[in-house]
């Protein structure tokens, strides 16, 4: 744009950010305590400042202009006035180039430089030391965008919740050593949306990928210096825009193109949303965009001392979700994705932050009231990382009705119970069973709980059976970064090894593990790669390694093929039997109508769990019998389902262990599904009428299916 702006009328206060209409664009900013606000608008290059348009207009604090001239691609920022008094929360400092809250493309990076700081770095008094000095030359730009875009018959897959398996991603690391992806797409949207993309996540049956973060985000100015990138974005700047360094084309429509093509495939989108907190930083950080547009609205500061934010993230600032724009602010967002980019549902970092009213984590917040009632957004999948790092943030279970929450429980127990510690059948029992004990007495169901075993953050799962402690110098922090939790064991020797009973050990660890979280009642959410054995090299904070370390590796030798293949067999084996993804708890007794138990607890003689058998320390070894009778739940054409009897053997002991069947099923015919200490192929071994004994190798799982009977 390189005309000169002389006609400014007085717009609309909403829709906030700029909205083109066909004829012009609508300008709207919320800034509660400015004195006055000014629209800067750049020439195409972005390199110059053009004109500044003074916005005289303000209703219920939306400062609002209509520019009959502006059209999509003008490149624009806001300069904000009023009082800088850090004492009284106030920041404002119109030397600052300020990106705007609800920009739909953010263009350019961002240089860091002393200029994007509101104080001057070094004076100790920050009330009196403003800085003067123009951020603008260090500052990406907002780009004003047409959102037209021809989506056909695109619509939302809705898997249902039972039904769902989770496979997290990284947009960019996913794709940027695949071989079949062009060069010039791998690290993209276009590049997730390729046809080898695609066909690898239908042939493991992923039925919703999870992105992380794509919202606009900032590289940490201490990563860059130490050469490394925020790697996994949990820095957000722009909570409408999608990541540029993620587009081939840098049009937010390839973001949609993606959605579109993963819909077609049956394949639902879950963005990985940080709300929590934005990439200013503590009272320390530089002036980007909210705190220098209205720093007392946007976010919690402290009481008292409004000099200094409350910092319920780790990352030094929280947003002020109790301020009703700044509460519409993520209502909008969340919208925007759903509505205008179509994506199916949110994964809400540290949610307990955005939970809070004056302290404490509450469950009748205002946010948790706005989705419960918004149209859109109560129709669609919603995740939590159920904590924060506040005093209470710690929130596994309390998330109210309509919530899935990631069950960290379930993966320090699954990892403790595979390494081998005793007295943990109880717990095991519990979290492989949908962890009632936290989700059925506030009405919800199995799959109210997301299962894993690896996550982004952490240890993959290759590396859960390679590692036991972390292995994170490459992040320039002296390897103090990261958990030192693991719950992992290395099966005798740290890092690679070229022993070969160390290799073959680590590889049915592996299968233990995906075994049990598919045959797991809740949703099991796989970490990308683990199915084809990723390994970051024991790095279990890989946030800033935007490299090999966290791409996915897909050149596979024979053990990574073999991997995979049990991977997607025991995927398409939950599909196939709905005794593995139930939609209600089990009861543990005959349901009604039957005298068939829909649960069975074993000991490995044969004989039933007896109230002190749980506690027992020594106790690594346990049978669960799942009755196909027993699912008391009709399908989507009202009819009741049944399904096959399985009986689950599970051996976590160094020794090998004959489990004693139970006499009702010795005397039928059954067959062996799955053994995790069969490195081969899938088990053929059929169990003849009279088989009274199974023998499970150390450190193994088996899977014993008995075909359904007809019964009168």
């Amino acid at each position: 744009m390189s005309a000169t702006i002389d006609a400014v009328w007085p717009g609309q206060p909403y829709p906030r950010g700029a909205t083109w209409d066909g004829m012009g664009v609508n300008f709207a900013l919320f800034a509660e305590s400015a004195e006055r606000v000014e629209l800067c608008v750049f020439d195409a290059s972005g390199r110059h400042e053009l004109q500044r348009v003074r916005l005289r207009e303000q209703t219920d604090q939306i400062w609002h202009a209509y520019l009959p001239q502006a059209r999509p691609g003008m490149l624009y920022g806001w300069r904000v006035h009023g009082p800088y008094r850090p004492r009284d929360g106030h920041r404002f400092n119109p030397h600052k180039l300020l990106l705007d809250p609800y920009a739909r493309n953010i263009v350019g990076a961002l240089r860091w430089h002393d200029a994007l700081f509101g104080y001057r770095i070094g004076h100790d008094d920050r009330d009196l030391s403003i800085d003067r000095r123009d951020s603008a030359p260090y500052m990406p730009r907002c780009k004003v965008v047409d959102t037209a875009f021809s989506w056909g018959d695109d619509r939302p897959p809705r898997v249902p919740w039972h039904q769902t398996v989770i496979y997290e991603l990284h947009v960019r690391g996913f794709t940027m050593r695949h071989p079949d992806v062009p060069p010039a797409l791998r690290g993209t949207y276009a590049g997730l949306a390729c046809a080898p993309v695609i066909d690898h996540l239908k042939r493991l049956g992923a039925t919703t990928v999870e992105l992380m973060p794509v919202h606009a985000f900032v590289d940490d100015r201490h990563l860059l210096e130490r050469g490394l990138r925020n790697y996994w974005g949990y820095n957000s700047i722009g909570f409408f825009a999608p990541e540029r360094r993620y587009s081939a084309s840098g049009k937010v429509g390839e973001f949609k193109t993606m959605v579109r093509t993963l819909h077609a495939a049956g394949i639902e989108v879950l963005l990985d949303v940080v709300y929590n907190h934005t990439a200013e930083g503590s009272e320390f950080g530089p002036t980007l965009s909210f705190r220098g547009i209205d720093n007392a609205a946007y976010y919690r500061l402290a009481p008292g001392e409004p000099r200094y934010y409350q910092d319920f993230t780790g990352c030094g600032n929280t947003l002020n979700l109790q301020h009703p724009r700044v509460l519409q602010l993520l209502m909008d967002s969340l919208r925007y994705w759903v509505t205008e980019m179509h994506v199916d549902g949110f994964r809400f970092d540290l949610a307990s932050a955005l939970a809070r009213e004056l302290h404490e984590v509450d469950k009748l917040s205002g946010f948790f009231d706005v989705l419960r009632q918004d149209p859109v957004l109560s129709r669609v999948k919603l995740v939590a990382e159920p904590w924060d790092l506040g005093s209470g943030g710690y929130q596994v279970g309390n998330f109210p009705v309509g919530w899935a929450e990631w069950n960290d429980r379930y993966r320090d127990t699954m990892r403790a119970y595979w390494k081998g510690e005793g007295g943990l059948i109880g717990e095991f029992a519990q979290r492989l069973t949908g962890s009632s004990d936290l989700y059925n007495r506030s009405g919800r169901r199995p799959y109210a709980s997301i299962n894993f075993i690896a996550a982004h953050d952490g240890f993959t799962l290759a590396d859960v059976v390679s590692y036991e402690q972390r292995h994170n110098q490459a992040n320039g922090e002296d390897n103090r970064d990261g958990h030192d939790h693991n719950l992992s064991w290395n099966c005798g020797v740290e890092g690679p090894s070229d022993d070969e009973t160390v290799r073959t050990l680590r590889a049915r660890q592996q299968r233990n593990f995906i075994a049990t979280l598919l045959l797991s009642q809740g949703v099991p959410m796989l970490l990308a790669g683990d199915e084809i054995g990723r390994t970051q090299r024991g790095n279990n904070n890989a946030y800033a390694q935007d490299n090999e370390t966290s791409w996915v590796d897909w050149a596979l030798d024979d053990a990574k093929r073999a991997l995979l293949e049990f991977s997607c067999r025991l995927v398409a084996l939950r599909a196939a039997h709905p005794a593995f993804h139930r939609r209600d708890f089990f009861q543990g007794r005959p349901l009604y109508g039957s005298q068939v138990h829909d649960i069975v607890w074993l000991q490995p003689d044969g004989s039933e769990m007896t109230e002190a058998s749980w506690s027992h320390s020594h106790a690594r070894a346990l049978a669960v019998f799942l009755a196909g009778e027993g699912l008391n739940e009709v399908d989507g054409r009202g009819r009741r389902q049944i399904d096959d009897d399985f009986l689950l053997l599970f051996n976590a002991d160094a020794q090998a262990i004959d489990f004693v069947l139970p006499a009702t099923l010795a005397a039928r015919c059954g067959e062996v599904l799955v053994d995790t200490a069969w490195a081969g192929e899938a088990p053929s071994a059929r169990l003849a009428a009279g088989t009274e004994r199974y023998a499970l190798s150390a450190h193994a799982l088996a899977l014993l299916r008995y075909a359904r009977q007809t019964r009168p």
